[in-house]
């Protein structure tokens, strides 16, 4: 087997020659930190044999790797042997080279052994943009470049059909009318898509859709999560959120508000909202919760929120020791930590009404309608309290001088009585309830904001093991020391490491955001592990595109809608899905960007789908959160204590149908038909996909999907004459195209099934009908209605309507 080694090491000068030369951060590292960081990195207190390889000069240890020499190497001589006692890596690791990774580190040694610092710490600087003939967009020209050197051919165009409800679902979550398909079909101008596109990027349903991945990376939701649960009013930071991006704020104003709005120069009432990004987090009002331990808990949230969100690194790891392949330790968790351990909090709820739990500090935000209401109420109850007072006094008057009631009331003791039990006593009990109706009216309904203000300071330190109550070494405010410093002129708190996420030379914000942009987009980001960029991450196969993509970013002024144009008019966002048998063999994961990637809607747009199409959806921006169909008894199953009232209270009319950005979201359990999403209990930025009879089930059965198709039925039915005109109607509204005879034919034969169906059984007609709130239409029978409800509900779940073509 020795011999065979070596054989294996003399024939490698030949391998050289016809292979690319290793990159050490594509291809090495990759292989280092998977197999060897565990042991051989960063944390010092886990560190075996004294020996790093996460670190160049770690690895100039003596003999373990000797450039150009690879057989005289200790690191080949390890990952070769046989023998358990020297083998690399070692056999309880449960880790084991393949030989591919093996001839990558024989030949990264024999070519010299060149480190590299991991790619994703460095400054992103903007790369050339590739001439590529014909092509305009420098997205494009950098795909196509890489396509050429695989000698691998880009889709072609998508339909124009594809197009705009691709476009149309992508920028504002929701499907292009029939009207919009048409006028786009017709511009023959040589900037329609253009046109569409600036059109939706205006539009104030963008701000919606936008909206989505942000709320789950700052893990918002309306209760507080635990036992409790209790409701919140950070609905207001939503609001502000959907606003901003509408009004295109700059992404690092929009970054700096949220992380340290309330430090700003005379901060204003939204700039404190903004600040409510900090205060979306669990808050644990149990009985046994210990309020310190629980404060600490809100604090790493906030560093591990930060992190993942504009760093994309796992500092959670050293929260409790030193991260076993990154550049990052508990020093450099816990000074960070400080930018957030000056706000006045105890981790309890302090304030509570019937059904809110919030923590101070807060903000009271009332709408003009709200601060009018509370000022009618408060007069109310003042006016009642004068009118007791005033009745008093009139009394006394009147008993004074009325003859007939000093007959009655021998003496004023006797007239004070009559007053207190017969009079003032009814005054009283109406000043009381109307004090209480102000008094809930304002602790229920007035907006309590809850925000972040440095009102405490309090000293920082390292805790062994994260352990609250065991504190080391102090420490004050400051970033990783593997990164950027702070500048000298910044403040050293949260405005201060707000500002220097934004300084031109920091590495990781830009490339973090536009990576997740290009997600939003294509499913997937240039970098695929969009939560984490250090050495553990994905290297991208476009390193330059994203490059080129962090600094245009940076240089327009973070300006995030210019992004997003350049990314939805490349050619390589309009192509089509289709894909040949020969580039799926090449390009099986699409990592080249060979064709627009098939990914299915989110269950929040599929919903607004629905709802759309059949004309029940409510377009209203903004407002408090709605509570739509859920199945009986969920929220009561956790009603596990007293202190509150858990019955769903299920909304009515109009609020039924609103988009799914306002539907009450409970952290403890969040809308049954939601499936894939965030519980939002933790910071969340890359979005799970999975495929289980779940969610046929929901889109089959659900109220929501059920009473849309009905509704759409009834238009389909009044709105055309015969069956193709009706199918054409659907499919435009569901498809934004119309369907084919082959289509025709299949839907034709369902129809028939089903009408022939529904009137053996006109109950089970009824029945389906009577699901949703919307009354049944009496001008079109029953069997007709739920004959084209089921074709309607069949469409709503062909996988056509629940991808992105």
């Amino acid at each position: 087997m020795r011999l065979g080694c070596l054989a294996f090491v003399l024939l490698l000068p030949g391998l050289l020659r016809a292979a690319p030369p290793v990159s050490y951060g594509r291809d090495v590292r990759p292989i280092l930190s998977e197999n060897c960081f565990y042991c051989h990195g960063q944390d010092t207190n886990h560190r075996k044999a004294d020996l790093r390889l996460d670190t160049a000069e770690g690895q100039k240890a003596e003999k373990l790797i000797i450039p150009g020499k690879p057989s005289e190497s200790e690191l080949v001589q390890r990952i070769l042997s046989h023998d358990a006692d020297k083998m690399m890596p070692p056999p309880k690791s449960n880790r084991k080279l393949t030989d591919a990774q093996k001839e990558i580190l024989q030949r990264w040694i024999a070519e010299g052994a060149k480190f590299e610092g991991h790619w994703a710490f460095q400054t992103p600087v903007r790369p050339a943009v590739p001439k590529v003939a014909s092509v305009s967009n420098p997205i494009d020209a950098f795909i196509r470049s890489k396509l050429a050197a695989e000698k691998i051919s880009p889709a072609s165009e998508a339909e124009k059909t594809a197009l705009i409800r691709r476009l149309t679902l992508d920028l504002i979550g929701l499907p292009p009318t029939p009207e919009e398909v048409d006028a786009f079909l017709k511009d023959t101008s040589a900037n329609a898509y253009e046109k569409v596109v600036d059109r939706l990027l205006a539009n104030p349903h963008y701000g919606e859709r936008m909206a989505l991945p942000w709320l789950d990376a700052a893990r918002y939701a309306d209760s507080n999560g635990f036992q409790q649960d209790g409701d919140t009013f950070q609905w207001v930071w939503r609001d502000w959120v959907v606003k901003a991006l509408n009004d295109n704020m700059p992404y690092d104003r929009f970054s700096i508000e949220q992380l340290a709005g309330d430090l700003l120069p005379n901060a204003t009432l939204d700039q404190k909202i903004a600040s409510a990004f900090n205060r979306n987090h669990l808050v644990n009002g149990e009985g046994g919760a210990i309020p310190e331990e629980q404060r600490f808990n809100i604090l790493f949230d906030r560093v591990d929120v930060t992190a993942t969100n504009w760093l994309g690194l796992t500092m959670a790891c050293c929260q409790c020791h030193d991260h076993k392949y990154d550049p990052l330790t508990q020093k450099d968790y816990y000074s960070l930590l400080a930018a957030f351990n000056n706000v006045s909090e105890n981790g309890a709820a302090g304030y509570q009404s019937s059904k809110t739990r919030v923590s101070p500090p807060f903000i009271e935000a009332p709408s003009p309608e709200q601060k009018a209401m509370a000022a009618s109420l408060d007069k109310i109850a003042g006016d009642l309290r004068s009118a007791l007072t005033e009745k008093q006094k009139l009394w006394e008057l009147r008993a004074k001088n009325d003859k007939k009631l000093e007959a009655i009331l021998k003496n004023p003791a006797q007239a004070k009585t009559h007053f207190e039990e017969k009079v003032e006593a009814k005054l009283a009990e109406l000043v009381k309830a109307a004090e209480a109706e102000a008094r809930n009216y304002k602790a229920d309904e007035i907006p309590k904001v809850m925000i972040m203000a440095d009102d405490r300071p309090r000293e920082s330190h390292i805790l062994d093991r994260g352990e609250y109550l065991k504190k080391k070494e102090k420490v004050t405010f400051a970033v990783p020391a593997t990164l950027p410093p702070l500048p000298k002129e910044a403040p050293k708190n949260r405005l201060g490491l707000a500002r220097w996420l934004f300084t031109p030379e920091h590495p990781l914000t830009a490339r973090v955001a536009v990576n997740r942009m290009w997600q939003t987009f294509f499913g997937v980001g240039l970098v695929k592990t969009s939560e984490d960029f250090g050495v553990q991450g994905d290297v991208p196969l476009q390193a330059e595109l994203l490059d080129w993509l962090a600094v245009e970013f940076r240089e327009s002024g973070w300006n995030v809608k210019k992004i997003h144009r350049l990314i939805v008019t490349s050619a390589t966002y309009k192509q089509s899905s289709r894909v040949s048998a020969e580039v799926l063999a090449k390009d099986p994961e699409n990592r080249y960007l060979t064709r627009f990637p098939r990914v299915r809607l989110p269950a929040m747009i599929l919903r607004d789908l629905a709802l759309a199409t059949s004309g029940l959806l409510d377009l209203r921006i903004a407002g408090k959160p709605v509570y739509p169909y859920q199945p009986d008894g969920i929220w009561e199953t956790l009603a596990i204590t007293k202190e509150r009232d858990f019955t769903y209270p299920n909304s009515s009319g109009a609020d039924l149908y609103r988009r799914s950005l306002y539907t009450f979201w409970r952290r403890t359990i969040s809308p049954a038909n939601m499936f894939d999403a965030s519980a939002r209990q933790v910071c969340k930025v890359k979005p799970s996909v999975t495929n289980t009879p779940l969610h046929a089930l929901t889109t089959l059965n659900d109220p929501t999907w059920t009473e849309a198709a009905r509704a759409l039925a009834v238009k389909t039915v009044k709105s055309e004459a015969n069956t193709d005109g009706r199918l054409a109607y659907i499919y435009r509204r569901v498809l934004s195209r119309a369907p084919t005879e082959k289509e025709k034919k299949i839907l034709q034969r369902m129809l028939d099934e089903q009408t022939a169906f529904y009137k053996k059984d006109e109950p089970a007609a009824k029945k389906l009908l009577s699901v949703g709130a919307s009354p049944m239409d009496p001008s079109v029978d029953a069997v007709t209605q739920a004959a084209w409800t089921n074709l309607c509900l069949a469409i709503f779940n062909l996988d056509e309507a629940l991808t992105r073509e």
